[in-house]
């Protein structure tokens, strides 16, 4: 576990020049589970897949709105997302209440990598174990930036992170050229089916373990129009969403699930 006493604070470099401390908030991002962003040229999407610790317990929550042109999806430690969100969200009311406007998604996409990087400079502090995928729209069009432990950001058209994220990045590449003249529809569909990849063969996506955040710009007679706020499906709301994207692909809704139950009943009947 011990690399010769160089992993003990996150400022020290080893003789490789490696930070051992930021390698494992890597890792720990790596553990999460599997998060999806998707980006054309009206609209933003994350698709998560939520997990619980046992059958008693609720299913983690992935995807944070922020703000009303701003959204979040996590990979890794869930208490350090939410530290970061929180930061974002003092942000956003900032910029509104100073400038009177949105805060520009690139703006404060470098504040959360600002900060995190400082933790690499502080004996005293550690790295943020969690990966952000952030969603938003702004006068310059739809953006969708990756955040990672080290304090790096890069804009995307297209990523996933987490765990068995390399099967969904996989179909990423496959159908990247389709993404920028996609409408909402379309992107949920292959953020869905991109999902899909990342999951074990004996498991299937349903509305308790899926979720989607979409935001973007309507579009009437070839125009920008109105923004279209950032919205949280979840749960029941999934349900169309999933009957829509992976139509045939093996996925089943709750409602599919006990309508065949009934069936089956009522044949052994």
């Amino acid at each position: 576990m011990f690399r010769n006493n160089y992993d003990n604070d996150a400022i020290t470099f080893s003789p490789q020049g490696r930070i051992f401390q930021i390698e494992y908030a890597s890792e720990a991002v790596k553990q999460g589970s599997v998060t999806v962003g998707l980006c054309s040229k009206t609209h933003v999407v994350l698709v998560a897949l939520k997990r619980n610790a046992e059958d008693l317990s609720s299913y983690q929550k992935k995807i944070i709105n922020v703000d009303t042109h701003l959204g979040v999806s996590l990979a890794g430690l869930a208490s350090d997302a939410r530290v970061l969100t929180n930061f974002m969200k003092r942000q956003a009311l900032a910029s509104k209440m100073t400038y009177g406007r949105p805060i520009p998604v690139e703006r404060i996409v470098e504040q959360i990598g600002d900060r995190a990087q400082t933790n690499t400079q502080n004996y005293s502090n550690r790295p943020y174990g969690v990966g952000l995928l952030v969603a938003g729209v702004d006068d310059t069009g739809p953006h969708l930036f990756e955040f990672q432990p080290s304090g790096m950001t890069q804009e995307m058209v297209a990523c996933a992170i987490g765990a068995r994220s390399q099967m969904a990045r996989t179909y990423l590449e496959r159908n990247l050229d389709a993404f920028a003249q996609c409408g909402r529809e379309g992107l949920v569909t292959h953020g869905l089916k991109a999902l899909k990849e990342s999951l074990n063969q004996d498991k299937e996506l349903t509305v308790e373990n899926a979720s989607v955040g979409v935001v973007g710009w309507s579009v009437a007679s070839g125009k920008k129009g109105k923004l279209e706020g950032f919205k949280l499906y979840d749960g029941e709301e999934m349900g169309p969403l999933l009957g829509k994207a992976l139509e045939g692909s093996g996925a089943k809704t709750e409602g599919e699930t006990e309508g065949e139950a009934q069936t089956e009943s009522m044949d052994t009947s």
